[in-house]
């Protein structure tokens, strides 16, 4: 199952449950993803994942009660972010391959492990080797 058929079926299991607030929110994440792919089409997991971290990030920046209750809904389907050590550990390995600026680590460190680290934790740990 991918993750808009994941989103649709957890839509349907909080409509049948009178979940109004999730429901609600999964709705307007499924209209989000319908627009996208009314702009560029068939949508797979990485396009509708950029669609639920534009959310996650306005629901941060919103920091109301609500906007944190929905923001734990939309986090069961964000993939789990690295810890400082396993970032730490990956940086080190470019720095013993040879690589000795930001600019190079954080441009492997993004291809290889798109999505899955908070970038100012990585920028934070690499300068911190490079020191």
């Amino acid at each position: 199952m991918n993750l808009k058929e994941r989103i649709h079926a957890d839509y349907l299991a909080a409509f049948k449950n009178k979940e109004t607030e999730r429901k609600t929110l999964l709705g307007v994440i499924k209209g989000e993803i319908q627009n996208e792919e009314t702009r560029k089409g068939k949508m797979n997991d990485d396009a509708v994942l950029n669609v639920l971290k534009k959310m996650e990030k306005s629901l941060k920046i919103t920091n109301t009660p609500e906007s944190l209750r929905e923001l734990s809904y939309i986090e069961g389907y964000l993939p789990t972010l690295m810890t400082r050590e396993q970032i730490y550990t990956i940086v080190k390995g470019y720095q013993e391959a040879g690589m000795n600026n930001v600019g190079q680590m954080m441009g492997s460190f993004n291809k290889e492990h798109k999505g899955l680290a908070d970038n100012t934790l990585v920028k934070e740990v690499i300068e911190s080797i490079l020191k």
